[in-house]
């Protein structure tokens, strides 16, 4: 069951390991001067993080289909603490790319923490589940670029890593402690499971995805270049480049919100609402040179429509048939990873190539073309139809 308390542990781990995804932006800069490298080079940690949490997402997640969720959730917390010690010691950007990639690759817990709470509550009100959760993830993610960038100026990009070990240590206590075993609501082999994967990407879970790609790189090209346009065109380290997560706390409160709205009055309007609001973050972050107001008002209405319509997507697949949620959770996440990577890795070379300019062209441009697709991905009301459920590979 699903109670108060373990609602508020599972949050908080979804908030713990999410923040390692983003430890490294806020500190670029500094990660580029003492390693000696350029920024665009610096640009392939967080690029090789996300594609490692990709690759975790697609080889790890389905195995919460067919293992108990209890020893899986606790080997990968042990798994990205060892990396981020690898992370903390990296004598060369090849190294730490390399960790990053580790990081990414064990730290795709949400990704099965997310599912188990919706199972623990007995498949009822997911999208107040998932909002709640991911309400977590987001404070996870704000609050990692706040410190990130703090610790990063104070004491060096290396004891970021090191305060992220600690605190990762002390949550795998705690869910020793309070996580509950649940049994696999599947038996097939690993090999076969992995199998049924491109055949659950048809229908409505193929065009949930598409928009998730999207949006995702809308969000990557955004998040790789802020530090850069805050130190050349602000004179800002990345203390404050760090607090431009604080900045988008609303994205954290708004999450909920957007699981009671599409449990309400239906996925179609929460979608056409969320994706809107980025498209309009994107066009004040496009004349974000001119004043950081604009910049501050941007990055609100960026991380709002992001994650709102990441709620919006995973209760849409979370309206299918069960015993299939950690497989759909991990083609929707793996696509949508592979996009932010692709925004992260634009994002940087377009920096590089043509500056802000070029970067909030690539920016909007996405945000665009993913509101007709995330509208079209969503049903009018309620979860997707029995028959899609019923017809979905076990």
């Amino acid at each position: 069951m699903l109670t108060r308390r373990l609602t508020a542990v599972l949050a908080a781990t979804c908030a713990v390991t999410a923040s390692n995804l983003y430890l490294v932006q806020p500190v670029l800069g500094e990660v580029a001067a003492d390693l000696r490298i350029g920024e665009g080079v610096a640009g392939i940690v967080p690029t090789t993080t996300q594609l490692g949490c990709a690759a975790g997402i697609l080889l790890l997640v389905p195995l919460g289909d067919i293992r108990d969720r209890r020893p899986l959730i606790l080997a990968m917390m042990a798994a990205t603490t060892l990396a981020l010690v690898g992370a903390a010691v990296a004598p060369s950007v090849g190294w730490l790319a390399a960790a990053g990639f580790l990081i990414g690759l064990f730290t795709a817990i949400p990704q099965v923490v997310l599912p188990l709470g919706v199972a623990l509550n007995g498949g009822e009100r997911s999208g107040h589940v998932v909002g709640i959760l991911q309400g977590g993830l987001l404070v996870g993610l704000l609050a990692s670029r706040a410190y990130a960038g703090a610790i990063g100026e104070w004491l060096g990009w290396r004891a970021v890593y090191w305060c992220s070990v600690a605190i990762m240590v002390v949550v795998t206590l705690v869910l020793l402690r309070m996580l509950p075993s649940v049994p696999a609501r599947s038996t097939i082999r690993y090999p076969d499971l992995l199998r049924t994967l491109p055949r659950l990407l048809t229908g409505r879970v193929l065009r949930v995805c598409a928009a998730g790609v999207l949006v995702g790189a809308a969000f990557g090209a955004f998040w790789n270049t802020l530090p850069f346009l805050l130190l050349h065109d602000f004179g800002l380290g990345p203390a404050v480049a760090g607090l431009f997560g604080l900045v988008a706390a609303a994205s954290a409160l708004a999450s909920p919100l957007a699981g009671r709205l599409t449990d309400r009055l239906g996925p179609r309007v929460g979608q056409s609402a969320l994706v809107f609001v980025l498209v309009l973050g994107w066009a004040a972050l496009a004349v974000g040179p001119l004043w950081i107001g604009w910049l501050v008002i941007g990055t609100v209405l960026l991380d709002i429509g992001v994650w709102g319509n990441q709620v919006v997507n995973q209760s849409v697949l979370f309206g299918l048939d069960a015993a299939h949620h950690n497989r759909l959770n991990t083609l929707y996440f793996f696509i949508r990873y592979l996009g932010i990577s692709v925004g992260l890795a634009l994002g940087s070379q377009l920096w590089v190539l043509g500056g802000w300019p070029a970067v909030a062209t690539l920016g909007l441009g996405l945000a665009v073309t993913a509101l007709p697709a995330a509208v079209l991905a969503a049903p009018t009301r309620g979860p997707a139809a029995a028959a899609t459920r019923s017809s979905a590979p076990r």
